[in-house]
């Protein structure tokens, strides 16, 4: 599926935030091998079946030979995905940025999609989705506008990502979207290619029996 570029006024900028620790899973994640193939290169898959270029923000490793790389802010360090994001938006090219962990290989590209076009048409300064009544953080489409906001919830003592969405749309006066992910599906907007359930497509790779989880998702078991 491509996007519907006719209503973009640029291609979007998409960024795939690199930057945890990975402290339960004792290595890199973005290197972990899921089905043979390491999640970045599962992330920068999902990205490019969306029409978009990547770029990887707040590498822990060297991973320029999967896709560009942005070094997070250094007096930023450590300050979570929020931190990732600001630095992001502040090199974004485009209206419009996307940010897609590096830990989440089983959502459909078709999503991305469909959140740009809503993300477009409806002027939101960030669009996210819902699973099951509970509001996802990511994937997020996020307006470079946000940025001043973001920057000020990122110099806060409260340096929660969907907070810091709310407090944007707050203080700019324009939406935050939050799309359920089944209406989507029921209307036939998204899909999963390997049928996974859209309940699963927000497991984060985080410790190894993560990893085996999706393995057998990916599986069919």
């Amino acid at each position: 599926m491509s996007l519907p570029h006719p209503l973009l006024p640029m291609t979007p900028d998409a960024f795939i935030l690199a930057g945890g620790q990975s402290t339960r899973m004792g290595y890199d994640k973005a290197l972990t091998l899921l089905a043979g193939v390491p999640l970045v290169q599962h992330a920068c898959n999902l990205i490019r079946s969306a029409g978009l270029n990547p770029c990887i923000a707040g590498a822990q490793s060297n991973l320029s030979s999967f896709a560009p790389t942005l070094p997070d802010d250094p007096t930023r360090s450590g300050l979570g995905p929020l931190s990732g994001i600001c630095s992001a938006l502040a090199n974004a090219s485009a209206p419009l940025a996307v940010f897609l962990p590096v830990d989440l290989p089983l959502l459909p590209a078709s999503l991305i999609v469909y959140l740009l076009h809503h993300a477009t048409v409806s002027q939101s300064v960030v669009t996210v989705v819902s699973v099951a009544g509970f509001i996802q953080t990511f994937p997020a489409i996020i307006d470079t506008a946000a940025l001043a906001s973001l920057q000020s919830s990122l110099n806060s003592n409260d340096r929660n990502s969907l907070r810091a969405f709310r407090t944007a749309s707050s203080r700019l006066s324009r939406p935050l979207a939050v799309l359920p992910v089944e209406l989507l599906l029921q209307a036939g907007q998204v899909s999963s290619p390997q049928a996974i359930p859209p309940g699963f497509w927000f497991l984060n790779i985080n410790a190894p029996q993560d990893l085996r989880h999706a393995e057998a998702l990916l599986a069919g078991r």
